[in-house]
């Protein structure tokens, strides 16, 4: 079974100051900002609230087998990823604590913390289930650009680029496309699956997001796209948001 190192001797600064958030405190007054932590007395967790109610708190967490650390934040109405990223610079966290916490713009949050990644989702306070599907495809389209697999990035950009899809809100399953007339928390299925294989094998469209219940086998993005409008009921309206009704089924499927 493996072990880790402890704590205290992959961050003896932190250790020296008690916890992960008087660590991070600590730091953030010798760089001259001010931060205001909550903590357990942990050495490898803490967080920091935002004064922006639309933002949940920032977590802080530290690598168990290395001299880093990570930080997520996220937005409270469904919980969706805003800022994450790894460091090994406990003053660049405290930066990038320091502006979440002010409420600093996204892209601020960036310039202040350069470690601190933009997953590509845009802050919707309202919760304009309409914004809320645009963001949610600008984070798709983020993701498949940093993927790495041209077939996949082809297959969300053909998508994007078709209306009919377009308006509908987007989200993964094991990398298989798929689409909801809600928004998350609470997703509600409409249309077929996409699924762009490996290397040149093409797509698919199918009912089932592991490929069961095949409808067709594409070439091209292009034309796995056409397949699925063809496939869309007619007139699904536009988005709504997708309120939790049944706390013991959340209707999510994706990450």
């Amino acid at each position: 079974m493996a072990t880790h190192p402890d704590p205290a001797v992959l961050h003896p600064d932190v250790a020296a100051r008690g916890s992960l958030a008087a660590a991070l405190e600590a730091v953030a007054e010798e760089l001259g900002i001010a931060v205001s932590m909550t903590s357990s007395g942990s050495l490898s967790h803490a967080a920091a609230e935002s004064r922006l109610p639309y933002r949940k708190a920032l977590l802080v967490s530290s690598w168990a087998v290395e001299r880093r650390w990570s930080i997520r934040g996220e937005e409270t109405f469904a919980g969706s990823a805003l800022v994450e990223g790894d460091t090994d610079d406990l003053a660049q966290v405290a930066m990038a604590v320091h502006a979440w916490q002010d409420g600093a713009a996204l892209g601020d949050i960036r310039h202040a913390a350069p470690f601190v990644r933009l997953p590509g989702r845009f802050e919707v306070p309202d919760h304009d289930p309409l914004r809320l599907t645009e963001s949610e495809w600008q984070f798709m389209r983020t993701e498949a650009e940093e993927h790495g697999r041209p077939t996949y990035r082809a297959l969300v950009e053909a998508a994007y680029a078709e209306p009919a899809l377009r308006r509908l809100y987007p989200f993964t399953s094991h990398w298989t496309l798929r689409f909801s007339t809600t928004t998350r928390p609470s997703l509600t299925l409409i249309g077929p699956c996409l699924l762009a294989a490996d290397a040149d094998r093409g797509y698919r469209v199918s009912t089932g997001f592991t490929g069961t219940g095949l409808l067709a086998e594409a070439a091209t993005a292009q034309e796995a796209v056409a397949v699925a409008v063809h496939h869309l009921p007619d007139h699904p309206g536009p988005v709504t948001l997708g309120v939790i009704r049944d706390v013991g089924h959340r209707g999510d499927f994706g990450a």
